[in-house]
């Protein structure tokens, strides 16, 4: 007879979780679009909408490169050149010339590539040295907003802009409404008289009376006053005489109608307005404007005097003159006695 006996085993059962493990893997995609474009510009001469301007493009490579093509885009949306380009509104580059080029050469304009709003620029592929390069367009229109937009730049080794971009840059630029800017510029006309006037300067004339003194029959009395005269008149200027010959009451110093020399003892007064010697009195005309004494009044040592007479004129727009003049005085022995004064007026005109 067997005998049987029964062992209970008391089994534990541990329950584990299964925790789901997780991979990340991060996928990236990278495009490469070259080295970045130094110093890149594009200035135009005018920003005003639709204006039809000359462009300057220009940009510095950061090291050497075979250069074969470049193209210049314009953009309404962005400038970054792997983002889908919009044309600006009313922008052309079709009619655009190439007038030079810096830091390279042999580009030209390639009519086939270029559009609308691309410029496309090749030539034979070579090696392009380190440094900056720019060039200028005429006859591209701006857009015909006021606002943003934007050029891209991209180099090539190709001489068709086909492949990967060497170098690439993109640029901001804005139209912009015009400003209408007005001045006026008045006429003038600048006039004085004095005994003295240093450096032309008007606010600083001195004296309005000369006195000739006691008179001789054997020489000749002299004096002198001056005249400065400017105008912006496109015809220029004229200064008049008005007044009379010296008087005592009823007695009379001659005025020199035509022209005479000085001669002491004979009754005469006359002026001229250049340097004489015969006597020592007066001086040219000077200062930087133009202008000339009229002929009467215009020949050394020959003197003049009659009132409404033009003494000195230009034709032109004048800068400061001075005008020096020269005063004689003659007396002969039957000239009666008395104190003989007259008053003389200069008038300047300008003719606008």
């Amino acid at each position: 007879m067997h005998r049987f006996t029964y062992r209970t085993h008391r089994l534990l059962l541990w329950a584990y979780e299964l925790m789901p493990i997780m991979f990340i893997v991060l996928l990236t995609s990278s495009v490469s679009y070259g080295l970045e474009l130094n110093n890149r510009s594009i200035a135009f001469a005018s920003s005003l909408p639709s204006a039809t301007t000359n462009y300057t493009v220009g940009f510095t490579l950061a090291a050497s490169e075979t250069l074969g093509s470049i193209t210049i885009q314009f953009c309404s949306n962005s400038p970054i050149v792997y983002i889908s380009c919009t044309a600006p509104s009313g922008f052309s580059d079709s009619a655009a010339v190439l007038n030079s080029q810096t830091g390279t050469s042999g580009f030209s304009i390639n009519t086939v590539l270029s559009n609308q709003n691309t410029i496309v620029l090749s030539r034979t592929a070579a090696i392009a040295g380190a440094g900056p390069v720019s060039f200028a367009f005429s006859n591209i229109t701006n857009p015909s907003s006021v606002g943003s937009f934007f050029g891209r730049i991209e180099t090539y080794a190709t001489t068709d802009a086909t492949g990967s971009a060497t170098d690439t840059g993109g640029i901001a630029m804005a139209i912009t409404s015009g400003y209408t800017i007005s001045a006026t510029v008045p006429p003038y006309l600048l006039f004085c008289v004095g005994v003295v006037i240093p450096n032309y300067n008007c606010s600083q004339a001195q004296g309005n009376l000369i006195n000739f003194g006691n008179l001789s029959t054997y020489s000749t009395a002299v004096a002198q006053s001056q005249m400065v005269i400017a105008t912006n008149a496109n015809s220029g200027y004229a200064i008049e005489l008005s007044g009379n010959t010296m008087t005592s009451g009823n007695n009379v110093l001659p005025p020199l109608t035509s022209g005479q020399t000085s001669l002491p003892g004979t009754s005469q007064f006359g002026i001229n307005l250049v340097a004489n010697n015969n006597p020592s009195v007066g001086l040219n005309p000077l200062g930087p404007g133009v202008g000339s004494a009229t002929s009467n009044y215009a020949q050394p040592n020959i003197y003049h005097f009659a009132n409404g007479d033009i003494l000195a004129n230009s034709g032109q727009v004048s800068s400061y003159r001075e005008y020096t003049i020269s005063y004689i005085l003659n007396i002969a022995k039957s000239q009666p006695p008395g104190v003989y004064s007259t008053t003389i007026s200069y008038i300047g005109m300008a003719y606008f």
